[in-house]
């Protein structure tokens, strides 16, 4: 079984990186009419008739062109326009969340650029100041590395969350159950596995069983490792996990957690099918989990 989120990886773009200080280069490249690009206002896209809108260099605006690599033998750059395009159109250009379904269609091979692209988007526009001398920075490396006037690189971050699926009972048994949460912020109905951050020092195994602890109170043992996913909201790389929990008996905490359920595989396939569970959607990790340990695809989605 392929799950949703393997998708982001099957077919990766050459990022190109040994070229990204090579002006001649990026000049014949941006001047080719084969290439393509995404323009971004701000940290938001605009798409088009409901698809992710890849233009030519010679339609993309003034901004900062970003080189996202090669791809199918052509170049893909973003243009990171000026944000204030997508405040004065305010509802037609969208942040990542709320491009995901336009991700889940025939633009979905488009996704691994789209993903770069943000990411950065994300990081260059909150990334102004030198955090050791506060001097303005300035893009260098085709947009992957920013600069001082006292020469301090600084490098686009990427910070480690957790998200798991947590499971007790005997594996693959009628009885065996899974744990779902939601947040209070959430239309009703809607759950999902949970997460959290990885603290400094901190392993990602514990940082699985102190997030689990921490969100609804249960104990959590064995931690196995599931997969990963780029998820540059704004700028974290979620690491999936199957957690076998020693304790049952929830206490969520009132914050960020609302309400948590353990769910028999029946019980998530009737609710599920009666609409009254609805699950993650789309290519997230979060709906991986959910079918990996239900066992195949399960009907509805955000």
């Amino acid at each position: 079984m392929t799950y949703p989120h393997e998708l982001l990886s099957a077919n990766p773009h050459d990022r190109l990186g040994v070229h990204r200080a090579d002006d001649d280069w990026l000049e014949q490249r941006w001047s080719d009419p084969e290439t393509r690009v995404l323009v971004v206002s701000g940290t938001r896209i605009k798409p088009v008739d409901g698809r992710i809108d890849w233009v030519s260099p010679a339609d993309a605006p003034d901004g900062l062109r970003v080189l996202l690599g090669e791809h199918d033998g052509r170049a893909w750059f973003a243009l990171i326009a000026d944000a204030a395009a997508s405040t004065a159109e305010k509802g037609e250009w969208l942040p990542l969340r709320g491009l995901l379904p336009h991700l889940a269609d025939d633009t979905l091979a488009s996704a691994p650029l789209v993903f770069h692209a943000l990411g950065l988007a994300e990081w260059l526009f909150v990334t102004r100041f030198c955090p050791r001398c506060a001097r303005p920075l300035e893009p260098t490396k085709a947009g992957h590395e920013l600069v001082c006037s006292e020469g301090h690189t600084q490098f686009p971050r990427t910070d480690p969350a957790v998200i798991m699926v947590v499971t007790s009972g005997e594996p693959g048994s009628e009885e065996e159950r899974c744990l779902l949460g939601r947040q209070a912020v959430w239309p009703e109905g809607r759950f999902s596995t949970l997460a959290g951050f990885c603290e400094p020092g901190e392993t990602l195994e514990d940082a699985v069983r102190r997030e689990v602890a921490e969100e609804v109170g249960i104990e959590i043992g064995d931690v196995e490792y599931f997969g990963n996913q780029p998820w540059p909201l704004p700028a974290s790389l979620m690491l999936g996990f199957v957690a076998r929990a020693t304790t049952t008996e929830v206490t969520v905490d009132e914050h960020e957690i609302e309400e948590a359920r353990w769910f028999t595989r029946a019980q998530m396939k009737e609710l599920a099918e009666a609409g009254t569970l609805v699950l993650p959607g789309g290519i997230s990790i979060s709906r991986s989990l959910v079918e990996h340990w239900y066992g195949g695809p399960l009907p509805g989605q955000w």
